[in-house]
């Protein structure tokens, strides 16, 4: 049995060398970390900072506004009183699903190609970079391209403006997030599910749609969710392909409301009715799209490859 040089001198550490040990707040590298800290800190609630004034105010603005007959009326005509926004409401919700179901099949498909068929070929880097760019486009440059490619030319049973359009415009801003968020939450699947689903004897489409696309399915979701709420709350986009409609929606080749459009065209109206409306409809737009962030939140957190 051995004993330590200190146990066998009969020597115990000092006071001072215990006091070495704990952290001395007027060294001067102590003082520095404390000043960045709080610096950090500053800067951290200067970010959130206008989140929370926004929110606020459209709470305040907005909020007391809310009922049912809000939610379930259509728009009042300019100068009249009473009214809701419930044609809006519907036009949203149609718009959005429209978005949906062209990008959702479209972004997951590029993105199961990217990570699954394309990893690091040419045409995966070039479609990876144009993902990139079109993130970036600003949301009036694809209202204006569809614009030209669908309302200008009256390619819808000779309609212009209409439901569709705007849908298609809203898929073209969705795509970039759900083909991104597709390719890496496959990324993130291990190797070894698709070797051993090959080693049985499965081949590569009955290993992805049964082993890797279910597995990737939680963070393909939070994409999914992110990208719609995004585009509920787009308004360049609708007025040039959508436009609005004071009325409840006909058909999905027709002129239909939306509430950021609503938004738009009632807060520049000289009528407290209208002006009053437009706040209301952005807190039920703000609520909506927080909820939707917040579902988006709660699926990453049940992230578990």
């Amino acid at each position: 049995m051995t004993t330590s040089p200190i146990a066998s001198s009969g020597h115990r550490p000092s006071d001072g060398a215990k006091s070495s040990l704990h952290r001395r707040p007027n060294l001067s590298r102590n003082r520095w970390n404390t000043v960045f800290t709080i610096l950090a800190g500053l800067f951290a609630a200067i970010v959130v900072l206008p989140l929370v004034l926004v929110l606020a105010y459209v709470v305040i603005k907005g909020g007391s506004m809310m009922s049912l007959k809000l939610l379930t009326d259509l728009p009042p005509a300019p100068g009249m009183t009473g009214g809701g926004i419930g044609n809006a409401i519907i036009g949203t919700l149609i718009v959005s699903l429209i978005a949906a179901l062209i990008a959702i099949p479209v972004g997951v498909g590029g993105g199961i190609y990217l990570a699954e068929y394309s990893k690091s070929g040419a045409f995966a880097s070039f479609v990876r970079f144009g993902t990139n760019v079109l993130a970036g486009v600003p949301s009036i440059i694809c209202g204006v391209f569809v614009y030209g490619l669908i309302v200008a030319t009256r390619i819808f049973f000779d309609q212009s403006y209409s439901a569709m359009a705007g849908g298609i415009a809203l898929s073209v801003l969705m795509l970039p997030t759900i083909i991104k968020t597709t390719d890496e939450g496959l990324k993130l699947v291990p190797q070894e599910l698709r070797w051993g689903a090959i080693g049985v004897g499965a081949s590569k489409f009955v290993t992805i749609t049964r082993i890797t696309l279910p597995t990737a399915m939680k963070p393909i979701a939070t994409g999914i969710v992110l990208s719609i709420a995004r585009a509920a709350g787009e308004t360049a986009p609708l007025i040039f392909t959508a436009l609005f409609s004071p009325f409840w929606p006909e058909s999905l080749f027709s002129p239909i409301a939306s509430m950021s459009v609503l938004i738009y065209n009632f807060a520049i109206m000289p009528y407290d009715v209208q002006i009053a409306l437009a706040w209301a409809t952005s807190f039920v737009l703000v609520m909506m799209i927080l909820l939707m962030n917040i579902f988006a939140r709660y699926l990453g957190s049940l992230n578990r490859i």
